[in-house]
């Protein structure tokens, strides 16, 4: 009866009002305690409602339907195929959905419909592949930001090979904690390029200059993210570095003095073809002979090899202990002993390490003192606090 009523009521009422009753129709049929009937009748109505010329009343009809379990899934499938403003709804909450209409619906669907996949909870595996793949940037950067979506390591590969370039979605994929350190250093690199090109295009940097401090700034972020890395995730990382071409001396060397012993041992057996077991052996071993023929086979710099010895024989007698930092800061006693040693050497063929050295230990001074600033100020704080606590 009640269903019957509501059937002559649409049939004259206006667009406005007849969303309104279509709205009130399903919730009756979600809440209410209805006969078997009347059931029935009403989910007769609202398939009727499909039909409707006003996307008002389809959308009424996904509003209510979209998030209930129990909404009839004959319905629901016919929203997600109706106008994107209709379909958002249901594809961005209806649990009826499996992961093959998802991801049908993105592949066929524009950015509205993508969008709202993008925002959906629990966003499975394959989906987050198929948004990667052919979603537009604003369904990209909302899965990005979805920390509840499952991103596979190839997805955000492919996110940053296609929108790398956009800040919004750097800065989305960098703050999610399931991020690859590979890809992380890679959107790094893309921020570095931005910025590089950007200051040597306002003349505020020379190009040469540019992109030098480019990448220090890398090495310097690998050295961090690395510091971070498990055990596990370091071969690969250290992989991702040498197909990049990023695997350089320079970079070994801060690693190295950075009191990062895993990504040196690491970066060394990649370079070498050696088990890391055994180049950590040589590496701690007192003598120096296995240690200049494993220096050799990797294929460094054989200028570069007096600041090796010197920061390993420290390391040996434990001179990374005492410095702040970590393993992602450079230690500047450490560079300075270096940087010392290694200017007895002939000028001719170590110029360019000392060169190296320098701005490392430049740089080492400034990231002390920032410590130490940073120390005092919070110093200071306390005793305020506790003055006013007082």
């Amino acid at each position: 009866m009640i269903v019957r009523h509501f059937l002559d009521y649409v049939r004259i009422a206006p667009a406005g009002q007849r969303a309104e009753a279509t709205g009130a129709l399903a919730r009756s049929y979600l809440y209410s305690d209805l006969a078997p009937d009347d059931l029935a009748a009403a989910e007769g109505a609202m398939l009727m409602l499909l039909d409707d010329p006003s996307p008002l009343v389809r959308r009424a009809l996904a509003d209510v339907l979209a998030a209930s379990p129990s909404a009839p899934p004959a319905i629901v499938l016919a929203l997600a195929a109706d106008q994107p403003q209709i379909a958002a709804p249901v594809l961005a909450l209806s649990p009826l959905f499996v992961d093959a209409d998802l991801v049908d619906a993105v592949a066929t669907g524009g950015g509205v419909v993508q969008a709202a996949i993008a925002s959906r909870a629990g966003l499975p595996c394959s989906v987050a592949a198929a948004i990667a793949e052919v979603g537009t940037a604003e369904s990209c950067l909302l899965l990005a930001e979805n920390s509840d979506a499952d991103i596979a390591p190839i997805s955000a590969d492919r996110l940053v090979e296609r929108f790398g370039h956009l800040a919004a979605i750097r800065e989305a994929l960098l703050a999610r904690d399931d991020l690859a350190a590979a890809t992380r250093l890679t959107l790094v690199a893309k921020l570095s390029e931005t910025l590089a090109g950007f200051v040597t295009e306002r003349r505020w940097l020379d190009a040469d200059r540019a992109q030098r401090i480019a990448r220090e700034a890398c090495e310097k972020a690998t050295v961090v993210v690395a510091a971070d890395t498990p055990t596990t995730q370091m071969r690969a990382l250290i992989r991702h570095l040498r197909v990049s071409a990023q695997l350089t001396a320079g970079l070994i060397l801060r690693a190295l003095l950075s009191g990062n012993v895993a990504l040196f041992e690491e970066a060394l057996a990649e370079l070498t073809d050696m088990p890391v077991e055994r180049v950590c052996s040589l590496v701690h071993d007192r003598g120096n002979a296995a240690l200049r023929a494993m220096f050799d086979r990797a294929g460094l710099p054989h200028s570069t090899y007096p600041a090796f010895k010197e920061a390993i024989e420290a390391m040996r007698e434990g001179g990374f202990i005492s410095e702040p930092g970590g393993a992602a800061r450079l230690k500047r006693r450490m560079i300075e002993r270096v940087l010392t040693r290694c200017a007895n050497e002939a000028l001719g063929e170590v110029a360019p390490l000392l060169t190296l050295l320098r701005r490392f230990a430049t740089e080492a001074a400034r990231d002390e003192a920032r410590l130490f600033c940073d120390e005092l100020a919070a110093a200071t704080f306390e005793d305020e606090q506790r003055s006013a606590a007082a």
